[in-house]
């Protein structure tokens, strides 16, 4: 067995051996880690011997919350103790705080408490870190994919800093990949990667620094040496590795924009293969699915309009559902909106009908309300004439006063014309009877 082979088959996962030992070899979350800040303060060799505020780091999977606990109690010389919200209780949390005051009062050491995934913990669970944060038996650390207002009790969220996390760029992306091949602690240059290769997993990794390492390690283990060679990692491997094909994606490049506009027009162009299609290919290469969602809920309204106003509804609520539940089942009701919203009936009227009417206003067309639609609430209005000759619709049969709503200089402006196609159809035919009623002469 050579020793690269052995290497790769070390117990300890790449991505583990690669944790930083201290904040200065941490990648990305650099808003979090200029001088001065909360982190750094914390992380300062001194800082054990002086009180310190808990806070709470919020952000998706692989940005660096355990990293960077960790490497704070590394720096700081305290003592660093980790549970996790899934498999600790009351009782554990206790003992820490017990044991974290012996050691205060015995040696004279603050302890680091990081809880792993707190939004796990329930209210009862959180109420017992309470004491301990509050009396600085423990500085808490905590992690969380969720959001903090909702998963985290008031006052656990009053004693701590909220620090918001970030995905990794790709350039943060790129040189964790790069060290972990050079690294001692890592692949310690037993393999080659090449460019292809490199930019593959970072494309994968979505932001998440965990994900990338993994991959990379999967990858390293299929790379052959050639002609005694070192082993040289391709896009093959890569792709191997984690069973699926790279997708040329980059989610601030051409083919973000080139994608999420053949999806839209895919939807606007009534082919629902298409839409799943260019759907099924922002999933893969990691694209943001709120991002997903908001253009669906702007497609619902610019192409489909009033007619299928039940659009709107289910794009909105394909978002919502995104944000509830995540990823990876928050790409079902994506599928759903899309399908609707791809195979419904399309109209943009009524939103031409604004885009008209703003060129108006912008162009000077605007006048005076007519006295009969001013407010006549206040004192002195009625002396005014305001709201003198208005006719109430509910009062008549039809529910529709023959009027003037729009200004004199406006009267007989249409900005609305509504379709053929789907409900509009009704609003069409509605609208004209309508239109006949308030203005006879137009």
């Amino acid at each position: 067995m050579t020793s690269s082979t052995a290497l790769f088959q070390a117990p300890t996962p790449l991505a583990v051996r690669m944790r930083p030992v201290s904040l200065d070899e941490v990648a990305g979350q650099q808003h979090l880690l200029r001088p001065g800040s909360p982190l750094v303060a914390l992380a300062s060799p001194d800082a054990a011997t002086r009180s310190a505020v808990s806070v709470i780091l919020w952000g998706p999977p692989g940005t660096g919350k355990t990293t960077l606990a960790q490497a704070i109690a590394r720096s700081s010389g305290r003592r660093f103790v980790e549970l996790s919200a899934v498999t600790a209780g009351v009782r554990d949390v206790r003992e820490v705080m017990q044991e974290a005051m012996t050691q205060r009062d015995l040696y004279g050491q603050s302890t680091i408490l990081f809880l792993d995934e707190i939004h796990r913990f329930t209210k009862a669970q959180q109420d017992a870190l309470l004491p301990g944060v509050e009396n600085g038996w423990v500085i808490l650390i905590a992690a969380t994919t969720e959001n903090p207002s909702f998963s985290v009790i008031s006052p656990l969220l009053s004693r701590s800093l909220l620090l918001t996390l970030q995905p990794l760029s790709d350039d943060d992306l790129g040189v964790l990949i790069d060290r972990a091949v050079a690294d001692p602690r890592g692949l310690a240059d037993e393999v080659a990667l090449d460019p292809e290769a490199r930019a593959a997993l970072v494309r994968l990794a979505s932001g998440d620094a965990r994900r990338a390492l993994t991959a990379l390690e999967a990858a390293a283990s299929l790379a052959e040496p050639a002609d005694d060679a070192v082993p040289t990692i391709s896009a093959e491997h890569v792709a191997q590795a984690v069973d699926r094909a790279l997708l040329r994606y980059d989610r601030q490049g051409d083919e973000h924009y080139d994608v999420i506009s053949a999806f839209i027009k895919s939807i606007r162009g009534s082919d629902v293969d298409a839409a799943m299609h260019y759907l099924a290919r922002m999933i893969e290469a990691g694209e943001d699915p709120r991002f997903i969602a908001r253009r669906l809920v702007i497609s619902a309204s610019e192409d489909i309009g009033l007619a299928d106003p039940q659009a709107l509804v289910i794009a909105v609520a394909a978002a919502d559902a995104v944000a509830f539940i995540g990823m990876p089942e928050g790409r079902i009701p994506l599928a759903e909106a899309t399908a609707y919203l791809a195979t419904t009936a399309k109209s943009n009227a009524s939103y031409l009908a604004l885009d008209q009417a703003i060129a108006d206003v912008r162009a000077g067309g605007f006048g005076r309300v007519p006295k009969h639609l001013r407010d006549a609430h206040y004192p002195g209005a009625k002396r005014l004439g305001h709201g003198k000759g208005y006719v109430y619709p509910h009062d008549l049969e039809v529910g529709v006063a023959q009027q003037q709503y729009l200004p004199d200089e406006l009267r007989g402006r249409r900005y609305y014309e509504p379709t053929s196609r789907g409900v509009e159809r009704d609003i069409s035919a509605r609208v004209e009877k309508i239109r006949r009623i308030l203005d006879p002469e137009a």
